[in-house]
């Protein structure tokens, strides 16, 4: 559930914390990329399934559709809440799963997902019903020297009643989000770093990469 992060990644204060009232911290990871958070940000901005995908398992969360490799020009515009859509069942299909609740250009994306137990969207401004699941999904970009980046991807959750929060987050959250988030970061630190021309130091190529990988 660290996957990538530092201790005092682990222990600052991540943003967003207000928007999930009551939440606790969720997973936090992270990799150094080697371009700027200017030519980071565009592939955050483009996230979504009917836009450039997910950058992860696309067979497990886009419905086999390939994630893009690129940045498209199309795919920029984004502004606080849109919605970004996901693949659900092939009962439903694509869905409005995650709203635009923060929006700092080159410096953090906050998706918000709020819903009932049947995956209902609910309306943020609006008191939280006795049963509910919501999660902040946080990126946050921080500027390194030598025009690098350290992404962190990190967040809230709370789901009521409490007791399905247990069982959902100690038995379904953390393999799944191991699995599909760690690929993430792997996903978007390879194809910044081929478009840009960058590469890595062997020695951080090494920590952040293949061992935890």
């Amino acid at each position: 559930m660290r996957w990538g992060a530092t201790d005092e990644e682990l222990d600052e204060t991540f943003p967003g914390a207000a928007l999930v009232p009551e939440g606790e911290r969720a997973a936090t990871m992270a990799v150094t990329i080697e371009a700027s958070p200017e030519q980071v940000w565009p592939w955050l901005v483009q996230m979504g399934w009917d836009r450039g995908g997910w950058y992860s398992w696309d067979r497990l969360d886009n419905n086999g559709c390939p994630s893009a490799s690129e940045v498209h020009p199309e795919w920029q515009d984004l502004a606080l809440g849109d919605y970004l859509q996901a693949w659900s069942p092939p009962s439903r299909g694509p869905v409005d799963a995650w709203q635009v609740a923060a929006l700092e250009a080159n410096r953090f994306l906050g998706l918000r997902g709020l819903t009932d137990l049947r995956g209902r969207n609910l309306d943020p401004s609006r008191p939280r019903p006795s049963a509910y699941i919501e999660g902040l999904w946080g990126f946050q970009l921080k500027e390194l020297p030598n025009r690098r980046t350290r992404l962190v991807i990190g967040g809230y959750q709370a789901i009521r009643p409490r007791w399905i929060g247990r069982l959902v987050f100690y038995w379904f959250y953390v393999p799944v989000v191991w699995i599909m988030q760690a690929r993430t970061l792997v996903v978007l630190k390879r194809n910044i770093e081929r478009e840009t021309g960058a590469a890595a130091p062997p020695t951080e190529l090494r920590d952040d990469i293949l061992v935890r990988s």
